[in-house]
Parts: C-alpha cells; structure tokens; sequence
C-alpha cells in the first residue's frame, strides 16, 4: 500500500500535467484561430458619427508640389481615385476614432481598390491638425512621412480630411502619393 500511494500521487501529477497541457494547447489553438481574423475584427471598432470635409485639392498639391521642387524634386498633380481611396482611409480612421493603415483594409488591396498598380505608393495620415498647413508641417518634421512625400517618383496624390467630433482627435488626414 505505501508502494501505491507514491504511484497514485505520480499518476495524480501526470494527470494534472496533462491537464495543463493540454489547456495551454487549447488556448494557443484559440489564439492562432484568433490570430487567422483580421486586426479589426477582434476588437470592437467604435463607429463615430464622421463629416467629410471639402478641401481644396489644388491647393494642397500646389503646396507639396511647392515643397517638393524646394527640394529639386517635380510636381505632383491631384488624381480624383486617389482621393476617393484617401477619403475612404480617412473616413475610416475617424469612425474608428484612431489611426491605423489597416483600418480600412491594407494599403495595396485599397490601391488595387481605386485602380492604381504603380510601383511606388505610399500613405501618409494624421489626426489633430486643423488645416491643411498645420498637417503639412508636421508631415514635414516627421522622417517617415517627409520620405513618403519627397519620393521622386510621385507624380500624383489624394488627400482627404474626415471630422469625427466625438473621437479624441476630431479631424484625421489621409494622404495618398502614387507614382502612376
């Protein structure tokens, strides 16, 4: 009998590890069928109520193109499915209440959305910023997003603004550049 209980406790923690085990695998097959979903899909996305806001698009790239040739770079030239894919962005930023490249789906399948395949794109976005030359700036004073716009390939852009009062930035910004 003193024989046995050794081996009831040894079966007792055998069971008990697999116990464990097997929990640990359950929960990791939980979180790799979770990790298959997209980003947005596990968490509740708010839906804010958002105002598009009419911008002025030459103008916009009137000033990029300005900062660009400071730069030795060319122009750039407003393209109407670029901004029909940044107000998308933008729209779905602000419903969101946050930034993100993937809220609205990723970057190249929103390209491919508006029908561009170039080979150089590039997004920039911002929330917060009241006029189009507050964002500018700080695009400008941002390495990230100043290599986005001084890209010497880029001939054409999109750029949208989408108000969303009840998030915490209020305005987010969507910039598209693509060079064809």
């Amino acid at each position: 009998m003193p024989h046995l209980l050794p081996s009831t406790a040894r079966a007792r923690r055998r069971a008990a590890e697999s116990r464990r085990h097997l929990a640990r695998a359950l929960l990791l097959g939980v979180g790799l069928a979770l990790a298959g979903c997209s980003g947005s899909a596990i968490l509740p996305v708010p839906d804010l109520p958002t105002t598009p806001v009419i911008l002025d698009e030459a103008s916009a790239a009137a000033a990029i193109s300005r900062y660009r040739a400071s730069h030795g770079l060319g122009p750039v030239v407003i393209d109407s499915s670029l901004i029909r894919a940044a107000s998308l962005q933008a729209e779905a930023n602000a419903r969101a209440g946050f930034l993100s490249h993937e809220v609205g789906g990723t970057f190249d399948a929103r390209l491919k959305r508006a029908g561009f395949g170039g080979r150089y794109a590039a997004e920039n976005l911002s929330a917060g910023s009241a006029t189009f030359d507050e964002v500018l700036k700080r695009w400008q004073v941002s390495p990230e997003h100043n290599r986005n716009m001084l890209m010497p390939q880029v001939k054409r852009v999109g750029i949208a603004r989408v108000d969303a009062p009840g998030s915490r930035y209020k305005r987010y910004w969507a910039l598209i550049l693509s060079d064809g």
